[in-house]
């Protein structure tokens, strides 16, 4: 099989007539579990024998990311993979994947696979964050990110959508909640405009059969992985899709697969409540910066009456060519975007947001954005020319949604009393409504996993209730939990030193606590920076719509997807058949 360089394929743009098929075969079975080491039978030993040319990250002369891997020590391959495990002698895409290298080599332990969440989140970028995060068990691994099918570096997919998100509220009218009916169908729309013959072979079960092909293509028997947010679900598949394959785990802010759809935030209304109360409390004790209110109670009054402005008429923020109108649809998505982080950075970003919608909302005139609030709502209103819709690909390939409108205008109105803010946006109605049905159902969990559940007790994203679910279907796994903390990952990003060391144990040592593990929030941790810039807009499990000044040059996640009958237009790099 030839395998283009990095380089060369990156650069590339072909197109090439697919058929799409949304039956499940006995073949796409077969490949799910086979106990060889780098092959399956069905005809992918060829994917799992290849050879990787391991070379510079960067792609081109303003790849900033890849300029700094390369200083880092690390280096990058493209892996192939078929489209359609079905039909692995048919067409072909490549998977970006990166490596820094164990240093320890006398005391390797082996390759440690990376996913930051999403769907839709990159992780070519990570080793080194993760390397500083694993302190000295770090030396010991071979520390792999990859970005999965069609996101950033690999073979990309982009829907052409005029907005960055599938993610908003319903409103506080049928009026508006009939707008998003017509906003989600044309979304969906526009996806099989694009590229229909893709988006069959676009689901987490491929993903997981790709980070088996990455198992085989690296040379490693079992492989370990670190998985965020959806994250997390991507690994409760891989062990189930192939047991035996994997050695150390850890998900942090894990989610049951029973609470993973497309409506994947329906059911967090409490937590985000929660996680805004305290916000409120902080922005309080800061009434002088911002004035947003004195006390908790004046503070959340702020939000409601940004709100029920917004629902009059759409508040203008912003000047000259940075303007822009938010209304009821909007203000909650960026609410919901920051209280999955309790760190003074984040919570200084919504008082900074709330401040210009405040103002906006008495009237005053308005002022001039800071560039990361602006380039948020460029990116939230108007997509800011980043490839949008891999992660509806994703829910919608995984789990069938109601298609039914009205069930979802129910639910808001039954939601809408106990949580005015989040339930008309965690109950809305998602493109997944207009999608055609997954080709294989969902994953369920039939196999213990002996892997590491790390959760925050106020996480608002993926609760910590469902965090408490997985556990209790794999009785083999410990549960690592902090106490106190609105936050959503922690290991690594989060600055509690005892999660950091308990998770750093297991990977070092491959054995899991003796029983579940408690810590605790310290005086001053909600201070502590990210390894990833804070001021994000996030997608509602992860990275993937993260809004920062490196995601806005390559970080968000990206399918293309072009041609509305079987043509394949792929940019940037090459969609073959397998030779």
């Amino acid at each position: 099989m030839t395998i283009l360089s990095p380089t060369a394929r990156r650069a590339s743009a072909v197109s090439l007539t697919l058929a799409a098929c949304f039956i499940t075969s006995p073949a796409l079975a077969s490949a799910s579990e086979a106990p060889a080491k780098n092959g399956t039978g069905a005809g992918l030993d060829q994917y799992y024998r290849q050879h990787l040319g391991w070379g510079s990250c960067v792609t081109g002369s303003v790849d900033t990311t890849g300029r700094d891997l390369d200083k880092a020590g690390v280096q990058c391959a493209d892996v192939t993979v078929p489209l359609d495990y079905a039909h692995p002698a048919g067409g072909t895409i490549t998977l970006a994947i990166s490596r820094l290298k164990a240093t320890d080599t006398h005391h390797r332990i082996g390759s440690i696979l990376l996913n930051n969440g999403g769907p839709g989140g990159p992780s070519v970028q990570s080793p080194p964050d993760v390397r500083k995060a694993m302190k000295d068990v770090g030396a010991r691994y071979d520390i792999v990110g990859f970005d999965p099918r069609f996101v950033g570096r690999s073979t990309p997919l982009d829907c052409g959508w005029p907005v960055g998100t599938s993610w908003f509220s319903a409103g506080t009218s049928r009026a508006g909640f009939d707008r998003q009916v017509a906003l989600q169908k044309s979304l969906a729309k526009k996806c099989r405009t694009h590229d229909a013959s893709v988006l069959p072979y676009i689901s987490t079960r491929n993903t997981a059969r790709d980070m088996d092909v990455v198992r085989g293509a690296l040379g490693e028997r079992k492989i370990s992985y670190l998985g965020y947010s959806y994250g997390t679900y991507l690994g409760t598949v891989y062990t189930q899709m192939f047991p035996g394959r994997y050695d150390r785990v850890v998900l942090d802010g894990a989610v049951a697969p029973a609470d993973y759809s497309p409506r994947l935030t329906k059911g967090t209304e409490r937590a985000s409540e929660k996680a805004l109360s305290a916000w409120a409390a902080w922005a309080a004790d800061r009434d002088a910066e911002y004035g947003l209110g004195r006390t908790r109670a004046q503070v959340l009054t702020t939000v409601d009456r940004v709100l029920k402005a917004s629902a009059s008429g759409p508040l203008t923020v912003g000047t000259g060519s940075d303007t822009f109108r938010i209304d009821d649809t909007q203000v909650p998505v960026l609410l919901y975007s920051s209280i999955g982080d309790d760190t003074d950075p984040t919570r200084a970003f919504l008082a900074e947001q709330l401040a210009v919608l405040s103002r906006a909302a008495r009237g005053t005139a308005p002022t001039p954005l800071s560039p990361e609030f602006a380039a948020t709502l460029r990116y939230l209103l108007h997509g800011a020319a980043e490839p949008s819709g891999v992660q509806a690909a994703v829910l919608c390939g995984d789990v069938a949604a109601p298609r039914d409108p009205e069930v979802y205008w129910r639910d808001i109105e039954r939601s809408r009393a106990a949580h005015p803010v989040f339930g008309p946006m965690t109950n809305n109605i998602g493109p997944c409504a207009f999608w055609d049905r997954p080709r294989e159902e969902p994953t369920q969990v039939r196999r213990d996993a002996p892997v590491l559940i790390v959760a925050a007790t106020g996480d608002p994203r993926t609760t910590y209730k469902s965090s408490v679910t997985l556990h209790e279907q794999l009785p083999g796994s410990k549960l690592l939990t902090l106490k106190g903390a609105n936050r959503h990952a922690l290991f690594g990003r989060y600055g509690n030193a005892c999660v950091d060391d308990e998770v750093n144990r297991y990977l070092a040592t491959g054995k899991l606590p003796t029983k579940n593990q408690t810590c605790v929030k310290r005086a001053g941790e909600a201070s502590s920076s990210d390894l990833m810039t804070p001021k994000a807009l996030s997608a509602p499990m992860g990275a993937s719509i993260s809004i920062n000044t490196a995601a806005i040059t390559g970080g968000a996640a990206a399918l293309i997807v072009a041609g509305g009958g079987t043509a394949v237009a792929v940019r940037r790099r090459k969609t073959r058949r397998a030779a």
